[in-house]
């Protein structure tokens, strides 16, 4: 379609057609209305009307999330761009790739402080990768295939692209991407070989070896799960996930220790403290994961291979960087493992698996239901259960149910775990499902959630009504913002300041004006009853699953506590921190 004359907006969404773009998330606003008629006239994208713009964010990320694709936002100038800051953070935190398409007001009122208007290029700037201010429709297309190589190149993220609404009738010559090339961002891919031979050496030579990996597993494609899994095993060491990392090694393996930080599991966090080499892959060293800096892993060597440079040595010194695509590396790393027939210290590492074993015989995550009161480590351990085998997606809102969710489902393969990890964003798992249910009409779509969190977004149950979506919410209503009160029960004297949700919904009656299903279960020993009727009914279900308020989340690493300082459900019979009623304190 070189040369061919056409308006900004038809530009706009003929080059979201050429990019592959198949569903846009979007509010209309009269600062995209252009953009709204020309998608009118074509029928390659279907649109799904979101109920607020933050919503379209966060159900663009599940889509993403879930399949591999950017998800692409369309969303009016002002309020319509303001409301999607929280979800582009989101996105950029999580490395999501997200088009946001922004209306904005006429080239000549900029400044002006005219009827919505906002300066969107720079509140976004620092919540996205990039971001375009596109003042002639001539620049249009260009700046489209340019932001889809920089949302998905390297390390992804979120890019905006804010459109005055004069600038989206002007006509122009469409540019077709094969005539856009991008000189000036090419993030490496490829990792250094010389490096990737001295860890290779030292992998080979470990005593306490262990795998550490992240969510930039899963972002470099399913492929390199499986050059993951299959690396792993080839070593025989143990594996340790990043909570956006579940997935991306098989949940039911021997070597997988489980999630690991703030609320990971007894052995993985013990294995990375006293591990002597750790082999980060795709992950970050982030605050949850490392506890105390001072502390953490203090006597190990450390690999570590991310795509993006800026993560190395951000936060924790490491002694072998690798900067690359993580499929490309691992590649090279077990094509250097074969070629230099390496063999892992056998006696070392029956001695570092009895040691691990030991750990892991805590059971921390045992848990035990009993009385009339449902857990809800047990609602979700039957949740996973009986969901076992069909094709299922699992979303979360964000607090206690998150940390459980991702204590007890289980995860054979990646894209099945959309969760918000870096920002913590309440509200997001409702939409995020939405929009895993678009990108997989025929899965079983599940939002686990809190009934603080569920409130967040809840209008969102209608955009799922009116595309007829059979999203299931899974929620664990314990009446309080769960780890707001347990926090304030450990370290704050269960000083219970505005953590009690009153006046709460019912929520079989709110499910039911939005014309879905609403079930409520109270009863233990219904809740496989419940679940499977959740799972058989036909279209949208919300199962409010009434569960123990005074329950917490274990095991926990205490803010300011070491990374092996963990509290247990038996409070770890004198090991690690115990916390007083008036603070924590360390014994």
């Amino acid at each position: 379609m070189a040369n061919q004359e056409m308006t900004g907006a038809e530009i706009v969404i003929q080059a979201l057609v050429d990019q592959g773009v198949e569903v846009i998330f979007g509010y209309p606003g009269g600062a995209v209305l252009p953009l709204y008629d020309a998608l009118f006239k074509q029928n390659s994208i279907r649109h799904i009307l979101v109920r607020q713009e933050g919503g379209a964010v966060h159900a663009a990320e599940g889509y993403a999330r879930s399949t591999g694709k950017p998800g692409v936002v369309l969303v009016t100038s002002g309020p319509g761009a303001t409301n999607a800051v929280t979800g582009l953070a989101d996105a950029l935190l999580d490395s999501i790739p997200i088009i946001c398409l922004t209306g904005q007001v006429a080239t000549h009122l900029i400044g002006n402080d005219a009827f919505q208007e906002a300066d969107t290029v720079g509140i976004t700037r620092p919540v996205t990768k990039h971001n375009y201010l596109v003042k002639s429709a001539k620049d249009m297309a260009r700046t489209v295939h340019e932001a889809f190589h920089v949302a998905t190149s390297g390390r992804p993220g979120p890019v905006v692209i804010d459109l005055p609404k004069d600038t989206q009738f002007e006509e122009a010559e469409y540019l077709p991407p094969a005539l856009v090339q991008h000189k000036s961002y090419k993030p490496q891919v490829k990792g250094d070989l010389k490096a990737i031979k001295e860890a290779v050496s030292l992998i080979a030579n470990a005593k306490k070896p262990i795998f550490y990996t992240g969510g930039g597993v899963i972002n470099s494609g399913p492929k390199a799960s499986d050059l993951l899994t299959k690396f792993v095993r080839m070593t025989g060491y143990p594996i340790t996930n990043t909570l956006m990392g579940l997935g991306s090694y098989p949940a039911s393996d021997r070597q997988f220790l489980g999630m690991l930080g703030m609320h990971g599991t007894y052995e993985a966090n013990h294995a990375m403290h006293d591990c002597d080499v750790m082999i980060c892959i795709g992950a970050r060293f982030d605050d949850r994961i490392t506890g105390r800096l001072d502390a953490f892993s203090p006597n190990s060597k450390k690999i570590h291979v991310d795509i993006d440079p800026s993560s190395i040595n951000k936060n924790v010194p490491v002694d072998i960087p690798i900067v690359g695509d993580v499929a490309h590396i691992l590649e090279d790393m077990i094509k250097v493992w074969k070629t230099d027939v390496c063999r892992p210290d056998a006696a070392a590492l029956e001695e570092w698996w009895q040691q691990i074993e030991g750990w892991r015989s805590r059971d921390c995550l045992k848990f035990t239901q009993s009385g009339p009161i449902i857990k809800p480590q047990y609602a979700l351990s039957r949740l996973n259960e009986l969901t076992k085998g069909k094709n299922r997606y699992f979303t979360t809102e964000v607090g206690q149910h998150q940390m459980w969710a991702a204590q007890y489902l289980q995860f054979e393969e990646p894209n099945r775990w959309m969760t918000s990890g870096g920002l913590g964003t309440m509200g997001y798992g409702l939409p995020s499902a939405m929009g895993v249910q678009v990108a997989h009409p025929d899965a079983l779509v599940i939002d686990v959630s809190g009934e603080a969190s569920a409130m967040m977004n809840i209008q969102e149950l209608s955009t799922i009504m009116q595309y007829r979506l059979p999203v299931k919410v899974f929620l664990l209503n314990n009446e309080y913002m769960g780890m707001v009160r347990q926090w304030q029960e450990l370290l704050h004297g269960s000083r219970y300041s505005e953590s009690y949700m009153e006046s709460l919904p019912d929520f079989v009656k709110l499910a039911e004006a939005f014309g879905g299903t609403g079930l409520r279960c109270t009863d233990p020993d219904k809740v496989d009853e419940a679940i499977i009727q959740m799972i058989e009914t036909d279209g949208p279900v919300l199962l409010d699953m009434v569960v123990d308020k005074e329950e917490n989340v274990f095991p926990m690493v205490p803010s300011g506590a070491a990374h092996n300082e963990m509290l247990l459900a038996d409070n770890a019979e004198g090991e690690g921190p115990e916390v007083s009623r008036e603070g924590m304190t360390l014994v």
